[in-house]
């Protein structure tokens, strides 16, 4: 397998990936915010943003030339949350306020720069691996190599919006913390239908950070 900084001229390329491999995502499931083949227009400007900072990764299958894996890391930084709560103020979409809502929100209550001190976050923000390649390492692969990545920079805090069981378990293996824990099954409407119906066995979200300042951070 093939790790490549992801580069302005595949930028569509994962685009075009993560509407057929990113829908199975739990939160994406249980708000409906798009479906397998589909473009949500909010999300995908998102994931642009974050793909233009510079830091994201893509795995290349090197017999077909296709994407087999994408992790888009972006920055954050302090005042940056805020902005994006206030920005959501001028969005209507309700399955996207229920989706990023639901991170931005909680990541405010996290107060993660004040709590390490910090003026900017390695964020690993969308882990995605094509079907046919799960189970084979690659997730583990792109957090390892983010991970260096972020080092080589310079950053000092990792930070995962982890929403799904399976990304937590391989964060955990990396030394992650969980900082906040979220049960999505504490979310209800008036009519006390969960709002936050996620398969199974994805039952909480979990804010997740690295301090690489400690001294028992390994890569």
């Amino acid at each position: 397998m093939q790790f490549e900084l992801l580069e302005e001229c595949r930028y569509n390329d994962v685009l075009e990936y993560l509407k057929n491999h990113f829908h199975d995502e739990p939160l994406n499931v249980a708000v409906g915010l798009f479906k397998k083949g589909q473009t949500c227009e909010l999300l995908e400007n998102y994931d642009l943003q974050t793909m233009k900072d510079g830091y994201s990764l893509v795995a290349i299958d090197p017999e077909t030339g296709k994407i087999a894996g994408a992790m888009l890391n972006g920055i954050s930084r302090r005042g940056d949350v805020e902005q994006d709560l206030e920005g959501m103020k001028s969005i209507d979409d309700i399955k996207f306020h229920r989706l990023m809502g639901l991170l931005f929100s909680h990541n405010a209550e996290a107060r993660l720069f004040q709590r390490y001190n910090v003026e900017k976050i390695f964020e690993l923000r969308i882990l995605s691996v094509d079907s046919d390649h799960r189970g084979k390492g690659l997730g583990q692969t792109l957090v390892k190599k983010s991970e260096e990545l972020a080092r080589q920079h310079g950053f000092t805090l990792l930070k995962a919006d982890a929403t799904s069981f399976f990304t937590q378990k391989i964060l955990e293996k990396f030394g992650f913390e969980t900082v906040k824990t979220i049960v999505y099954r504490d979310y209800k409407d008036d009519d006390g239908k969960l709002i936050y119906d996620t398969p199974s066995p994805h039952t909480t979200y979990k804010i997740m950070v690295k301090d690489l300042t400690s001294e028992t951070a390994n890569v």
